[in-house]
């Protein structure tokens, strides 16, 4: 007896729901501009969708790696210079490395 009760309660459920999609004004009025359900109950409308979907985490990399300067130039010892041929005061000087 009790699943036959179980059953009829099921039925009325969905005879309601069936009765309430067929009562549903047929034009394309936003569902506040038609009053809701055509029945006098306002009902806002159930919306069923699937879940949203999210964009993934940003990728993080690494950082750029730090910049250095470039190491110094290995000790040279000066070049010489060479100094052109000149005069100095009253007397000539010959070219010559310095």
């Amino acid at each position: 007896m009790a699943p036959l009760k179980r059953f009829g309660a099921i039925g009325v459920i969905a005879g309601l729901a069936a009765l309430a999609v067929v009562a549903t004004p047929g034009s394309a009025h936003a569902w506040w501009r038609g009053g809701g359900i055509g029945i006098g109950v306002w009902i806002p409308p159930v919306v069923i969708a699937p879940a949203p979907v999210y964009a993934p985490p940003p990728v993080y990399y690494a950082p750029p790696p730090a910049y250095y300067a470039p190491p110094p130039v290995a000790y040279a010892p000066p070049q010489r210079m060479w100094i052109r041929p000149h005069w100095e005061g009253p007397y000539w000087v010959p070219g010559h490395w310095a």
